[in-house]
């Protein structure tokens, strides 16, 4: 029995890489497979057939997949925290008093 072997790049000062994941992308990717497992539970035991459980789980699981790698290659590591903390910078502040730059 052979052992599979994958390979996880890892230079100095460098993140950790999986299959073209970067960073936290790969947690996130792992996140959603254990949801979806959750969810193909929980439709099962609802009582939905088993074919419709796995073909809707299948589609969600290859649309996650599909959204992952887009985010990974789009924002690269930091990218997305970068562009979520730019959208809580305010556009512009309004001062209607001089006394902010005034020295006291």
């Amino acid at each position: 029995m052979s052992n599979s072997v994958y390979s996880i790049n890892k230079g100095i000062n460098q993140s950790i890489e999986f299959k073209g994941l970067k960073a936290q992308y790969i947690w996130y990717l792992g996140g959603g497979v254990v949801g979806l497992m959750i969810l193909f539970a929980v439709l099962y035991i609802i009582g939905i057939p088993s074919l419709i459980c796995i073909g809707f789980v299948g589609t969600a699981g290859g649309f996650l997949v599909f959204k992952i790698y887009r985010m990974s290659n789009t924002y690269g590591e930091y990218g997305m925290m970068k562009a979520l903390a730019k959208k809580q910078i305010p556009k512009w502040i309004k001062v209607y008093s001089r006394a902010v730059f005034m020295k006291i």
